[in-house]
């Protein structure tokens, strides 16, 4: 069982498709299974974080932002690819660090996640795109 589902975002930032995943897994199964969530993009990625303090995705996006700042930061000399903006290439590594699928348990049509979790779309461009994710559930 599959479903693609679309985000737009609206620059850097983590958007949050809990709801959307548990929708899918509660109108495909009441027993147990495993969904798989992949992003299919490059400069962006997929996070298991905190849904309950907002403090927490801004704090997530602002260490990001200084752990790797735009190819035309002093400090990011060594950066080469740079024909799609200077934000391209640090998303690319962004992506690198993080991940672009993640796998959650299913049991009794629900996802096992705990309580203060929630699934996020982490983008690491700046300006608003359309990302595509994949859930995937295998029984």
């Amino acid at each position: 069982m599959q479903e693609l589902i679309t985000l737009q975002t609206k620059g850097q930032g983590l958007y949050e498709f809990t709801d959307r995943a548990r929708a899918f897994v509660a109108a495909q199964t009441s027993g147990p299974g495993l969904l798989t969530v992949f992003v299919r993009h490059t400069s962006c990625s997929l996070l298991i974080q905190e849904n309950a303090d907002p403090d927490v995705r801004r704090d997530l996006d602002a260490f990001f932002r200084r752990l790797m700042p735009p190819a035309d930061d002093p400090s990011m000399g060594f950066i080469v690819h740079r024909s799609e903006g200077v934000d391209d290439m640090p998303a690319h590594i962004k992506a690198a660090l993080t991940a672009v699928s993640l796998s959650i348990p299913v049991a009794k049509g629900r996802l096992l996640l705990g309580t203060w979790q929630g699934l996020y779309l982490f983008e690491h461009r700046d300006r608003p795109y359309s990302r595509e994710i994949v859930l995937h559930l295998a029984s």
